[in-house]
């Protein structure tokens, strides 16, 4: 029994003293990799007894947010507007770390034919086919939104497809309205694709006409939690988390 209640004791005083060395992260975060770290979190979670808070958003959003001085401890952003923000000189030295990168996708309702938009030509027809095609609306910034309007300009189709265009708060939103019937189709990055049930990625974007972003990690020289922060990146870009970035729809940095 006394053997038993010093277990019990030990047991609790690990317990309270990961407690007191628990951090809260702020991460200020792209959409594109948020929705992919969802099961990593967790399991980060319940090994440090870290808890995080995350402010989400398009590129242009982030763009805004950080620009406002919200507090964060981490930022995860696309590697050109990472790169913006290493000229502030408001990051912290070193600290920078890409995740991998992602394509543009194109997302159709579960049980609905794949179109065929195998080659340039094959996508504008898609296009100028479908009855409503959903992507994120232009005044937020999005990445995949800012690419898929170039390519409508180069193609000759710009007001054809944005007079049926569905406008969507980012590639998730965008996802969820092909799945609920609300789109036709979507294109948006391929990790907003992947997680949402009822859609399905029928495909990347033909090579001549895709966009791979870098997601990349780096932690603000204001952050009150760099080495909670720097802990948590080890354990994304950890040998073990690898094949999740995969099922989630990014590729690693060659």
């Amino acid at each position: 029994m006394k053997r038993a209640i010093a277990i019990t004791l030990a047991a609790g005083s690990i317990a309270l003293a990961s407690a007191a060395t628990a951090a809260e992260i702020k991460v200020i975060s792209a959409g594109a990799v948020r929705s992919v770290i969802a099961g990593m979190i967790e399991d980060h979670r319940s090994r440090s007894g870290d808890t995080f808070d995350f402010t989400v958003g398009t590129t242009g959003e982030l763009r805004d947010v950080i620009a406002s001085g919200k507090p964060a401890d981490l930022l995860i952003t696309s590697a050109p507007l990472m790169v913006e923000l290493e000229k502030t000189g408001k990051l912290t030295p070193g600290s920078r770390a890409d995740l991998g990168r992602v394509g543009i996708g194109v997302a159709i309702r579960d049980g609905a034919p794949v179109p065929d938009f195998s080659t340039p030509a094959a996508f504008r027809k898609m296009l100028l086919d479908a009855k409503s095609v959903a992507y994120t609306a232009p005044e937020l910034g999005g990445t995949s939104g800012v690419h898929l309007f170039a390519l409508l300009k180069q193609l000759g189709i710009y007001d054809e497809i944005t007079k049926k265009g569905i406008h969507a708060k980012g590639g998730i939103d965008i996802s969820q309205k092909v799945a609920r019937g609300e789109a036709e189709i979507g294109v948006t990055l391929i990790s907003e694709i992947v997680p949402v049930k009822g859609a399905r990625m029928a495909g990347a974007l033909p090579e001549e006409l895709q966009l791979w972003t870098v997601y990349t990690s780096a932690i603000p020289a204001s952050s009150k939690e760099p080495a909670a922060s720097r802990a948590f990146v080890g354990a994304l870009t950890s040998a073990a988390m690898a094949a999740r970035w995969t099922a989630g729809g990014f590729e690693p940095l060659k």
